[in-house]
Parts: C-alpha cells; structure tokens; sequence
C-alpha cells in the first residue's frame, strides 16, 4: 500500500533498463519504496541495474520479460501480482526505430508498432486487471509528445506513441472509480544525465527504454560503467537521426531526472497527464491546430 505522503511501497517497472525508469525508482526509494521489479529481456544491462538500486536499499528483483511476446505477459506478469500487492506499475519499454530504414523495410516498421503499441496494450491490460482485482495502485505510461502530432521525420515512431497515448487515456477512463490510478506521461526530447568526461546529448525518449525490449550485446564491466557506455551509444545514435530542431530548444528538451520527479510529483497529485517539461502543453496545443499544408513546411 501507498504510505502516508502517496509514494509506492512497491514498483513494478516495465522496461527495467530504461533511464527514465531507473531515475524514477531512485526517487520513490528515496522517498519510502521498498520493493522493485525490474522487468527485461535478462542481460548485463538489466543486473547492472538492479544492482545499483539494491545499493540504494532496495529489495530488488529481476524478471524476463519481452514486450513482443504478448503471449507470455499473462503469465508472467500474473506471477509477480500473486507475489503480493503492487503499489506502482511503470511502463516505460519502447524503442525508436530508424525512420529511414522502417520506410524501406516494412517488418522493421512493424517491430517499432508492435513494441511501443500492441506490447504496450497487452501489458497495460494485464497490469490494469492485476490492479483492479487488488483495489488499489498506479499505472504510469511513458509516452512522448511525439504522438502529440506526427512529424514527418519519425512518423512510425510518432504514430506508435500516439496510439499508446490514446489506449492510455481510455484505459484511464474504464478504470475511473475503481481505484486505480492510471497517468500518462508526455516527455519532450530527453537529454541523458551528464557522464564524466562526456559531452551531453539528446535523444528521444524512448531510446534508453528500448533497451529493455531489445538489448544489444555488453562488454563485461562493472555496473556504472556499464550502463554508462549503453547510455551514450543510444544517445550517439539517436543524435544523428534528430537533427537540430526548434522542438529541440533547451526550453523544450529535458533530463530523466526531471521526468523522474515530474512522475512523482503526479503521482501525489493523483494526476491524470504529465508534461515534460510543462511548457510543451501550449507549444503542442499551438501545433495540433496548425493546418497540415503549413505543418508539412515547419522544421520539425
């Protein structure tokens, strides 16, 4: 159950490498969370992580999990409800995709759908379920001001997280009443925590997530460094797909951190969207009535 001040007792995040998600589950165990699990594809990655929040004094578990085995969710996710009650589910999985090659590559366009949308929905309704049996609890959904208005540059992208947004608000509205508290949170682009002796870069948010759906091979090292090194090699990658923008002004753009404590901050006020930062709430809403002839011309 949630304590006295509204922070979780216990997390369960989906897309356990994801540095949005791990910032936020250094915040909640700060505040009076004792209880993670860290759901992943199992890797390096996923226990270097896991590791690093049992040193913040945690009580930390590891879980296999694939967002595009939509039939294993059930299962596994229903194991660790049987475990006991879950105060707070993040779903924070996702990936990027490359824009250019999706175009040309259908399937690769379809991994991107079936990640960030129809893994999503399977996952959502099973946590949902889970929660409202239980009566009480919090779904957060990482979702990206992307979907807000689809660009032409990462329209795939885009339009899966617009999707997503949509399932979540209406999933929100079928739970209204029961309980159970479900919040949408839509980041802008997300600059990576400065690593000593690196420069800083942007990238999307969905970058570092992805690697819980899709990790790449690790070299062994040690924890830190090891999540580091995946860090910046997301953020090299993505900086090249994510040229210069005005959606990528310093005013516009934030930190997992800051989204950390945006997440925190609704989840005490039982909100039902979040804005990362909050000014994109009025530059998002100028863009959705933009007609299209003059948004196809804008250098998004």
């Amino acid at each position: 159950m949630k304590d006295a001040f509204g922070a979780p007792q216990s997390l369960l995040v989906l897309g356990g490498t994801s540095e949005i998600a791990l910032a936020t589950a250094r915040r909640l165990i700060a505040l009076r969370t004792r209880t993670v699990r860290l759901a992943g594809r199992p890797g390096p990655a996923l226990d270097a992580a896991a590791a690093e929040l049992r040193a913040r004094g945690a009580e930390v578990r590891t879980v296999g999990f694939d967002a595009l085995d939509a039939e294993s969710h059930e299962s596994t996710l229903g194991e660790i409800f049987a475990e006991g009650d879950i105060d707070m589910v993040l779903l924070a999985f996702g990936i990027a995709g490359d824009q250019g090659r999706d175009e040309e590559e259908p399937l690769a366009a379809v991994r991107v759908a079936q990640t960030n949308y129809t893994g999503a929905v399977s996952a959502g309704l099973v946590c949902a379920g889970a929660l409202q049996a239980q009566g009480h609890g919090s779904l957060v959904v990482l979702s990206s001001v992307a979907g807000e208005r689809v660009r032409r540059a990462d329209f795939i992208y885009g339009s899966s997280k617009a999707g997503l947004d949509a399932f979540t608000q209406g999933l929100g509205d079928a739970l209204h009443g029961t309980g159970v508290h479900v919040m949408v949170v839509r980041p802008g682009l997300v600059r990576p925590e400065p690593v000593p002796g690196t420069a800083p870069e942007t990238v999307p948010e969905a970058v570092p997530a992805a690697r819980a759906a899709s990790p790449s091979p690790a070299p062994a090292r040690g924890g830190a460094a090891l999540l580091a090194s995946a860090r910046i090699t997301a953020a090299r990658s993505a900086s090249a797909r994510f040229a210069s923008a005005p959606l990528e002004a310093p005013s516009l753009t934030t930190t997992p951190d800051a989204v950390a404590e945006a997440i925190v901050t609704g989840l005490r006020r039982r909100s039902e969207t979040v804005w990362v930062p909050g000014s994109l709430r009025a530059v998002m809403s100028a863009l959705r009535h933009v007609p299209r002839p003059l948004f196809r011309r804008l250098p998004l």
